[in-house]
């Protein structure tokens, strides 16, 4: 992996990380097309970049972190079901990462979910107040994006809204829940890194990750701020559009005989 291409990846990630298209699928076409050798180093970069992303919601919304100890109380909650069921389950989700098939499947049945979720909800009341028992549901939605191609950002913002809170209110507190979330995996990942003795990077490669660390959390500061905005007047259907666009490229990319293995 060169610079170039480390960039790239973090551009993706921090765009894609808080939209409901699945970073997974993106990365999977990209690192493909780049030729990116899926070696240990690029499979801890693509983890560790999240950390950008995380900081990203820390900025934009730090003022949230600090007004009470129940809003962390609440995120816990939240973080519990993923926690318990990710650590259960862990190999199997890996086994399925393995499965191209399995990403481009689920971005397009979630594509098809998102063009018609606004209409699901539209006629229903909403509220921007975040119970225990809400953020408990949400906690288990978002453990439906432990299926890669799903997309954690999706899941967790439409189990929001099965609960009867705005779309502006779910996004948020999916982007609030991705916190304890992603850095619980990256962290998860980086330890078992270590253990396996595969976590040593040389001088280039720790360029890389801070360079790519800091394209991720620029590129999520912008991508948050759009998301909100364009979601409170649009709506989910474009993104459902283009996530079975990339789920029916993926297809095609296999049946043609490209490799896309990640």
């Amino acid at each position: 992996m060169n610079v170039i291409q480390a960039i790239i990846l973090a551009i993706i990630e921090g765009i894609t990380e808080y939209l409901p298209i699945s970073s997974t699928g993106h990365m999977i076409i990209a690192s493909s097309f780049m030729g990116i050798d899926q070696d240990d180093f690029t499979k801890i970069f693509e983890v560790q970049i999240q950390f950008g992303a995380i900081l990203s919601v820390l900025v934009l919304y730090w003022k949230r972190f600090l007004q009470s100890l129940e809003f962390y109380y609440k995120l816990l909650v939240a973080f519990i079901p993923a926690a318990i069921i990710g650590l259960l389950l862990n190999d199997y989700i890996d086994m399925l990462l393995e499965s191209v098939i399995v990403v481009a499947v689920m971005l397009v049945f979630g594509g098809i979910v998102l063009i018609f979720i606004d209409k699901v909800f539209e006629d229903k009341p909403q509220h921007d107040d975040v119970s225990y028992m809400t953020a408990l549901k949400i906690g288990f939605f978002q453990c439906i994006a432990m299926i890669p191609g799903v997309s954690r950002s999706a899941a967790s913002i439409i189990g929001g809204m099965t609960q009867g809170l705005t779309r502006k209110s779910s996004a948020e507190f999916s982007f609030f829940l991705a916190v304890p979330t992603m850095f619980a995996a990256s962290a998860y990942k980086m330890l078992k890194g270590y253990m396996d003795g595969n976590l040593s990077f040389s001088g280039e490669q720790v360029k890389l990750l801070l360079i790519g660390n800091a394209v991720a959390f620029l590129v999520a500061l912008a991508a948050i701020k759009f998301f909100i905005g364009y979601l409170q007047k649009y709506g989910f259907k474009v993104f459902g559009y283009y996530r079975i666009a990339v789920g029916l490229i993926i297809l095609l990319l296999v049946a043609l005989g490209y490799d896309l293995s990640v």
